[in-house]
């Protein structure tokens, strides 16, 4: 049997730097092998939610990094497809206090190697020229357009009033790449936060807790107060995750939405990483629920066919009285959010009716 451990019960680690650094050394060390490629995303992720959220360590906290961080060059070297993650763990080890200063020249093989170059994505390109800017280097000195391709995938706020979560994970990629993880202000255009909204809205009414805090995130990096509903409805799933100390079964656990949620927490001034990690392989446990009303509200406006328009005014009471109560009373909360009607009228889909026919 596991050990539960709930968020509302006095802690051993009674600091926020003794919870960061447990946090640390319970992923650096017991979760899984350091040859293991999840390893790196999963320690490559820890480090910069602590780090971008300013997180205060214990003397020695980042001793169980040490030896890793010794052989960076020689992994480096022979796992180049792995140089953001790589790059990623150095520069935030050497920014949180471990002594080096590896990141310099890693950086520079990195660009001279023409690693950046090598990108398919532009949002891979952007994190590779946000990572070697942290240390002076330009990674991809000849494109000079890339900001304004990435702005223009943002601005596009029809692609964010459906559902398409690998597209809402990017837009909120974009602005954390272009704010710097909110060390600058990424002078975002009304488009792009019309898009963020409208993210928000499908990310609210699935239940999504990693994909909201993701996007409340973003909005704070670009200056903006969330709404109060998706805040609020985050704090309440913070107070209901779990974690277990396990030998096993940690590898499928949801540890992202948890890191997500408290780097929301902790950007939002409220602290975050309350809790107690436990000793061993901690296995974070995310609250469940029934899920959201957004499959239900697309399959309803789906079999309304030609019957349906962009108006949510029009719409609202057909679209009540063919929906469950909690799929009404969400959909009512979501409304509080503001924009509601603009991002009906794309997610309708209205202006499609009968192609092909």
């Amino acid at each position: 049997m596991g050990h539960v451990i709930q968020l509302d019960i006095p802690f051993r680690q009674n600091s926020a730097a003794a919870r960061h650094s447990a946090l640390i050394a319970r992923f650096a060390d017991h979760r899984r092998p350091q040859d293991d490629v999840f390893w790196l995303k999963e320690n490559a992720e820890v480090l910069n939610v602590l780090d971008s959220g300013g997180a205060r360590l214990e003397p020695g906290s980042l001793e169980c990094h040490a030896g890793f961080y010794a052989g960076l060059e020689k992994r480096l070297g022979f796992f180049p497809q792995y140089y953001r993650f790589l790059l990623s763990i150095c520069l935030d080890l050497e920014d949180l206090g471990l002594d080096g200063t590896k990141g310099e020249e890693m950086t520079a093989w990195v660009v001279r190697e023409g690693l950046p170059a090598a990108e398919l994505s532009d949002l891979q390109r952007a994190e590779a020229q946000r990572l070697c800017l942290r240390r002076g280097v330009e990674a991809l000195p000849g494109d000079t357009g890339l900001a304004d391709r990435l702005r223009g995938f943002a601005g596009r706020t029809e692609t964010f009033a459906l559902p398409n979560k690998k597209a809402a994970y990017e837009l909120t990629h974009i602005v954390f790449y272009l704010s710097e993880y909110g060390r600058k202000d990424p002078d975002l255009d009304a488009p792009v936060l019309q898009s963020l909204r409208f993210a928000g809205t499908l990310a609210f009414l699935e239940m999504n807790i990693d994909l909201l805090s993701e996007i409340c995130i973003a909005l704070r990096f670009a200056g903006q107060i969330p709404p109060d509903i998706w805040e609020d409805w985050l704090r309440q799933q913070a107070r209901r995750f779990v974690i277990e100390d396990r030998a096993q079964g940690w590898a499928a656990d949801d540890y992202h939405p948890y890191l997500m949620i408290n780097w929301f927490l902790r950007i939002s001034g409220e602290g975050g990483f309350a809790e107690q990690i436990p000793e061993g392989a901690p296995a974070f446990m995310a609250p469940r629920s029934a899920g959201g009303p957004l499959r239900e509200l697309s399959e309803f406006m789906y079999r309304l066919d030609g019957a349906r328009c962009d108006d949510w005014t029009t719409m609202r009471a057909q679209v009540e009285d063919g929906l469950s109560d909690d799929a009404r009373h969400m959909i009512a909360a979501a409304e509080t959010a503001g924009d509601f009607e603009a991002f009906f009228a794309g997610f309708a889909r209205a202006g499609l009716q009968g192609a092909g026919g």
